[in-house]
């Protein structure tokens, strides 16, 4: 039987405010005070580093940042350093990966890995819909596209980076290119890695994209891949 799973959508969000919200969820959570939650949202300009994180990989000066108001941010998801920004859609799904009273540094190799391709197989379910074809890259996490300009190498358009805390909550989770601003990714490496070209869904169907399609989209591929039933809640992340 499908478990209940909360739903939340929080609009256009500051990431620090995101972050403090996720904490307070999945502390109540942890104690059996509410149910899972996805929480689906859209972030205010942040250039955030993960726990692999190098600070030589953002580009921009001190200067050039404060112009053009991004915040940047350590982190404890995994991964390096990405962008956040209005028309991507960011996914942070708070789940019990391990049961209830696991206490732990992480979860095993094969919970934690399965876990990420899932968050992976969600949105390739979610494009195909739209008619793209998105795909994994062998030995690095996201999901990629092969565009038919640029046939000799896939670019990427979504990027995943989670932590599972020591009770076994997810926290973070995915960031998929709707129709951003691609300049501010001018500003890193993505994920650290020089040789990775991004691109958004607007830019491969060259048309206007629906926000509330791509979203239900989402929805509907993360009830299939995680078996969850997806309860629409009011949110109070607002401080």
């Amino acid at each position: 039987m499908s478990k209940r799973c909360g739903l939340q959508h929080l609009g256009l969000v500051p990431y620090q405010q995101a972050w403090d919200y996720q904490h307070d969820l999945a502390e109540k959570i942890a104690q059996g005070e509410r149910d899972e939650a996805l929480l689906l949202l859209e972030h205010t300009h942040t250039y955030t580093l993960g726990r692999r994180g190098q600070s030589e990989n953002l580009l921009w000066s001190e200067a050039v940042l404060t112009q053009k108001g991004i915040d940047v941010l350590w982190v404890d998801r995994g991964g390096d350093i990405t962008y956040h920004g209005p028309g991507q859609i960011v996914g942070y799904p708070l789940l019990r990966l391990a049961p209830i009273g696991w206490e732990g540094d992480r979860l095993p190799e094969v919970d934690y890995v399965g876990y990420i391709r899932k968050l992976e197989l969600v949105l390739i379910r979610a494009l195909a819909e739209f008619g793209l074809e998105a795909f994994r890259v062998a030995g690095k996490t996201g999901v990629w596209v092969q565009e038919p300009t640029n046939e000799s190498r896939p670019r990427k358009i979504a990027s995943i980076g989670v932590k599972v805390d020591a009770r076994g909550i997810s926290r973070h989770g995915f960031a998929l290119n709707v129709n951003p601003d691609m300049a501010y990714w001018e500003g890193i490496v993505p994920c650290g890695l020089d040789q990775v070209e991004m691109t958004s869904l607007a830019l491969i169907k060259n048309d206007q994209i629906q926000k509330g399609a791509v979203l239900s989209s989402i929805e509907r591929s993360f009830e299939t891949v995680f078996d969850r039933i997806l309860v629409p809640e009011q949110s109070n992340w607002i401080r």
